[in-house]
């Protein structure tokens, strides 16, 4: 049993604002209605940008180190309800409980960073060619930024771009996905407690819009939106992408991932199975960077794929909420059918399928529980090339580190990859710029489960868009390069002569 209600009443969600509309938000697990809100409509979505607007002419007044005590509190209100808002995650996305609570984690991590960063926004001195001059970067607060988050990860990839928003003096406009806008609820109900906690935070810092498509291309079409940030399909991004640029206003994209691992003849095959089996099972094969696609050494081809069968058919696969539970749900019943389609694909391009079929699951018949599915393939083209959401390993036999890579990189996607083994070698070419064309690229781990201290993001379909760590804080921030001439002359760059 399962109670969003009482969940929702202790993450202090107060549903009077939202309640009664034609939003219907279901659980995965037993496709049981939670709940039915209000969705905005074209006024309110304008209305509320233009109220992050103003939020922002004050907010970006108060000094970095300020800004970063918001997050900082926004961090400990995360911890101290983690367990509630992970619950409420698994509810609403079917991810296994280790998973929704993982993904708070991922939260408190970022807050953790993000309050770091708020006294390290560094800008540089750079040397002018000019005498008696100095030339320097500084870095201001860019504006409201936009984001549109996806279904997998509900509320951990909103932190990435909202902490990092907040120290570098933005306001925030958040489009969830309608597939999961009760965990969008309270992370705003628990964003909103840390404002009245910190004091000085303009009330309408961070604004919530509840809807559909017509909401994220309306924050992609908004000329007050100088960023915004979009995770989710590579359709999506394509038209998120083009709206931006239309109104030469910036986006940060994280879009599908087709994602790799290499198994080498010299690779720890224990170590290397565990690594697959989650890469390709957690999340029921909906994360961007699932493992989709395993290139196995010949030498070792058989030991793998006997091992990986095995691995599967021996998943317990079930309610999320369940403690043994490894492999939750699929979002609804289009994933399950998308995932079907592609199967048929596959054997009808020469693969042969291992698992794939529903999984009956007590309690839960609304539910679409899937078997994670191994598929042996001849070659990669078709149905390979392309990224179904959904529990799906394609298994193929190379000759070559050569041929691998050369795999790796032949689809349109490139996110993430990683390679297993213990030839250095191997590892460095698989690294260096002959190697993986992907934003991600590890050895001896899988492709998923990333840090937040790298910046998070990939190239090609994938979008080009870096959240997270490292300097992606620059995204949400204006760069303005300083001349101060400190002499009573008055030369001029390049050795132009210009007198009167």
């Amino acid at each position: 049993m399962y109670e969003p209600e009482s969940l929702m009443k202790e993450l202090g969600v107060d549903f009077a604002r939202w309640h009664g509309g034609d939003l219907v938000c279901r659980s995965p697990i037993d496709g049981r209605e939670l709940a039915r809100l209000r969705a905005d409509r074209g006024a309110d979505c304008a209305a509320k940008v233009g109220r992050a607007e103003a939020a922002f002419i004050e907010w970006r007044r108060l000094p970095p180190p300020r800004r970063g005590e918001l997050v900082r509190l926004l961090g400990g209100q995360l911890r101290r309800h983690k367990e509630a808002l992970g619950r409420l995650v698994t509810m609403e996305s079917g991810k296994i409980l280790q998973e929704g609570l993982g993904e708070v984690q991922e939260m408190i991590d970022i807050c953790d960073f993000a309050t770091g960063l708020s006294r390290q926004l560094y800008g540089l001195t750079i040397a002018s060619e000019r005498p008696g001059h100095r030339m320097m970067e500084t870095w201001h607060p860019l504006g409201p930024v936009g984001i549109i988050s996806a279904f997998n990860f509900p509320v951990a990839v909103w932190s990435w771009n909202a902490a990092l928003a907040l120290v570098c003096g933005d306001s925030l406009v958040w489009k969830p996905s309608e597939k999961t806008c009760l965990s969008a609820l309270a992370v705003q109900s628990l964003l909103e407690q840390a404002m009245r906690e910190f004091g000085e935070a303009p009330a309408d810092l961070s604004q919530l819009l509840l809807g559909g498509r017509e909401c994220g291309m309306m924050l992609a079409q908004d000329t007050r939106l100088p960023l915004v940030s979009a995770t989710g399909s590579t359709r999506m991004g394509r038209e998120v992408a083009q709206a931006c640029a239309a109104r030469l206003g910036r986006s940060i994209l994280e879009l599908g991932g087709n994602n790799t691992a290499v198994i080498a003849p010299s690779a720890d095959l224990e170590l290397a199975v565990r690594a697959v089996v989650f890469a390709a099972a957690g999340t029921a094969g909906q994360r961007c960077t699932s493992l989709r696609r395993l290139f196995v050494h010949a030498s070792v081809y058989d030991r793998v794929r006997e091992r990986l069968i095995a691995a599967f058919r021996s998943l317990a696969v079930g309610n999320p909420l369940d403690a043994g539970t490894l492999v939750g749900p699929l979002i609804d019943e289009h994933a399950w059918t998308v995932m079907q389609d592609a199967l048929r694909r596959a054997q009808a391009e020469g693969g042969r399928v291992h698992g794939g079929e529903r999984v009956p699951v007590e309690g839960c018949d609304g539910g679409f529980y899937a078997r994670p599915a191994l598929v042996e393939m001849p070659a990669q083209g078709g149905v390979v090339q392309e990224e179904t959401f959904a529990p799906i390993l394609y298994l193929l036999r190379y000759q070559t580190l050569e041929q691998a890579i050369a795999w790796n990189n032949a689809v349109p996607q490139g996110l993430a990859s990683s390679i297993f083994s213990n030839d250095l070698r191997e590892a460095e070419l698989f690294l260096s710029p002959a190697g993986s064309d992907c934003g991600i690229a590890n050895v001896n781990i899988g492709p998923s489960g990333a840090e937040i201290g790298g910046a998070f993001g990939g190239e090609k379909d994938t979008g080009g868009g870096r959240e997270a760590g490292s300097d992606a804080w620059k995204n949400y921030m204006r760069r303005a390069t300083n001349t101060i001439n400190y002499s009573s002359e008055l030369p001029l760059a390049q050795g132009v002569r210009f007198s009167i």
